[in-house]
């Protein structure tokens, strides 16, 4: 496979696996996000129509590498704010979102009811780790590192063109 379509691949690939697992863990993991883990997920969610749409101009090797390149810079800008999220969770520094839940109307009983019944996520405390490395920092990680190769086989297809 060559540098382009290698590249337009991992650009897809990557926010798609990377959601995936953050739903998964969600959803079948119970693991519930926080406002700074949702941060993390706009991000991709912006960089698969960019890959797509890569795809969907392939023939226009100049848009293709453009579409691709954004869909990188989404990537990558996942991947900071992952790696800013993993920093807060280690207690390197302090968040800038108290991440706190949204009160609903009603009368004081029910909004202490809301209160009681909204799951806890906070975005200082790690709620999964492997080897120590937190969610956010696995998505930090990835995202940069497969943001970085995006852009390194975008640099080499051009230079190939």
């Amino acid at each position: 496979m060559t540098p382009l379509p290698l590249a337009r691949a991992l650009a897809l690939a990557t926010p798609l696996m990377l959601l995936g697992g953050a739903y998964a863990s969600q959803y079948l993991g119970g693991l519930h996000p926080c406002e700074m883990c949702w941060w993390q997920r706009y991000p991709h969610m912006a960089a698969i129509p960019l890959a797509l749409m890569a795809y969907a101009t392939a023939r226009n090797k100049a848009m293709s590498r453009l579409l691709t390149g954004l869909a990188a810079l989404a990537v990558a800008t996942s991947g900071v704010i992952g790696l800013f999220h993993a920093g807060v969770e280690y207690g390197w520094w302090e968040g800038l979102t108290a991440c706190s839940t949204a009160m609903g109307a009603g009368d004081a009983a029910n909004m202490l009811d809301a209160i009681m019944a909204a799951p806890l996520a906070r975005c200082d405390v790690a709620p999964w780790s492997l080897l120590g490395i937190s969610l956010a920092g696995y998505n930090g990680l990835l995202s940069m590192g497969a943001a970085s190769a995006i852009l390194m086989l975008l640099a080499k297809s051009r230079k190939t063109a």
